[in-house]
């Protein structure tokens, strides 16, 4: 299924009407490190990753053992940054094994990973509980549109708030796309269902804001400090004495409800945002009104949860897209010219290419 020409020819779509679509992806795993070693050999690992042209670096993240691959912004277009995490995500774990790892995990929950809570409201201070600590791990999509002249457009009124806007409403029936397996869904009621919420801040339901799950970055970000702001002046001791900025430049969307799994398809999910972003142009351009969106919970599962007394039955990700035709029905709008390709009922292509990776294993 040609999903790289598909996205290519979204991107020329994009182009044509003046625009540019910046989108970067942010991935969480965790490791297992071999007895002789403290921590990973980051240096080594981004070395190669340079090596392979893959434009991301490796880091250490919040919890033990706990790393993220960061994208760098090497001006690679949306497809390049798709296929940069596809072989990220098929390479990572033999390199990081080659550099001090003995176990790398790409799991939505990494279970009892780590151990010791914060005491509730501090955030740092640890309490005298030592239970295990269930590690979440997310994909992220970051983005923005900038016009011909290179100015990032989300720092207009509008157009960002309408991208914002689309990927709430489509990000409830195409939740599949990003929360793949059935531990993605145990990741989000983390919180809820182990008492973590000192330690953790993962997003559990659609909201937007500045501080949703899917959230528009513009003067504020999402602990409400300043955007943009660079150091300008330093103290003899190197601390920062004076800070310029502009958060025009950094304003973006997060979406952050993405879990990391094998199960991820970094192209579909590429593919998904750039008709979102499409759809957003198209409603700012046409100066509509934009609706208010109200706070929604997320399936609670991956699969159909049997109905209660007096309630009907809670369809899960799986049923809500196979349902739902908004996808396939974009995919067939925008394709109906790309040249070079039977585009006659692509839409249902994909989506059915989607819908036979759970098939049969999930009952209808």
């Amino acid at each position: 299924m040609p999903i790289q020409d598909v996205i290519q020819h979204l991107l020329n779509i994009l182009e044509i009407k003046g625009f540019k679509a910046l989108v970067h992806f942010e991935l969480e795993g965790v490791c297992e490190l071999r007895a002789n070693h403290q921590q990973l050999d980051y240096q080594g690992i981004n070395k190669k990753l340079a090596q392979l042209g893959i434009d991301g670096e490796l880091k250490s993240e919040y919890w033990k053992n706990q790393w993220e691959l960061v994208s760098l912004f090497n001006g690679q277009s949306p497809l390049k940054e798709a296929q940069n995490l596809a072989r990220a995500m098929q390479l990572l774990p033999s390199i990081m094994c080659q550099h001090g790892a003995d176990k790398v995990m790409m799991v939505p929950v990494a279970w009892g990973a780590d151990k010791g809570r914060y005491i509730s409201g501090s955030g740092a201070i640890f309490s005298l509980d030592t239970r295990s600590v269930h590690i979440p791990n997310a994909i992220q999509m970051n983005v923005s549109v900038e016009n011909q002249l290179g100015e990032n457009l989300f720092a207009q009124p509008g157009l960002g708030e309408w991208i914002q806007h689309q990927l709430l409403v489509n990000s409830y029936h195409c939740c599949l796309l990003f929360l793949p397996e059935e531990d993605a869904f145990k990741r989000l009621a983390l919180r809820q269902d182990y008492g973590l919420d000192a330690e953790l801040s993962s997003p559990v339901i659609l909201s937007g804001g500045h501080q949703g799950s899917i959230a528009l970055y513009k003067e504020k970000g999402k602990h409400n400090q300043a955007m943009g702001l660079e150091p300008l002046f330093f103290a003899t001791d190197n601390s920062v004495l004076h800070y310029a900025g502009d958060w025009r430049k950094t304003a973006r969307i997060e979406h952050r409800i993405g879990a990391t799994s094998k199960k991820y398809d970094p192209y579909l999910n590429m593919l998904f945002i750039l008709i979102n972003v499409l759809e957003g142009i198209d409603k700012w351009q046409s100066a509509e009104t934009l609706p208010i969106f109200e706070d929604r919970a997320l399936p609670v599962s991956l699969y159909d949860q049997p109905s209660k007394l007096d309630e009907q039955v809670k369809l899960g990700a799986f049923s809500l897209f196979k349902n739902d035709n908004w996808l396939l029905e974009k995919i067939n709008v925008y394709c109906q010219n790309m040249p070079n390709i039977k585009a006659v009922n692509l839409g249902e292509k994909i989506k059915q290419m989607v819908l036979n990776r759970y098939q049969p294993s999930v009952v209808k």
